[in-house]
């Protein structure tokens, strides 16, 4: 095996990986009983988690129906173009046999953070109903 190739295993792997998780959450209907187990947080507390409706939204893109994927779970439906990208950024940077030079500066960190907890409490305030799944 080449070095090339051998720096490609790891992100080829992680999509090989990803390619499988949506082939199978598009063959079994999340949207059918019995199928999967419920989030947790939502059996417990009668409110919605920033994952809750992750699986219906991925069984629509599996099924190439963005509407309903970004429906199901909006914020799922703006991740998926962010986690591509760094995806490709990875692959790219293996192909060319360079090292990840930094980590996520703790602005963006912080600020995903934000997003994503600001998210969890939106989609459980009344009125915000079209952020729940």
């Amino acid at each position: 095996m080449t070095p090339t190739a051998r720096r490609l295993v790891p992100p080829l792997a992680t999509a090989v990986l990803g390619a499988a998780v949506v082939g199978y959450v598009g063959l079994v209907d999340p949207n059918q009983a019995g199928h999967y187990p419920t989030c947790p947080f939502l059996f417990l507390t009668g409110l919605y988690c920033p994952g809750c409706g992750s699986l219906r939204a991925l069984h629509a893109l599996a099924h190439v129906d963005v509407v309903t994927a970004v429906d199901r779970n909006p914020l799922m439906g703006a991740a998926i173009p962010l986690l591509l990208w760094t995806w490709l950024r990875w692959t790219r940077r293996a192909a060319r046999g360079r090292s990840r030079t930094s980590a996520a500066p703790p602005w963006a960190v912080w600020s995903l953070l934000g997003v994503i907890l600001g998210f969890w409490v939106l989609r459980n305030v009344p009125g915000l109903e079209w952020l729940a799944p």
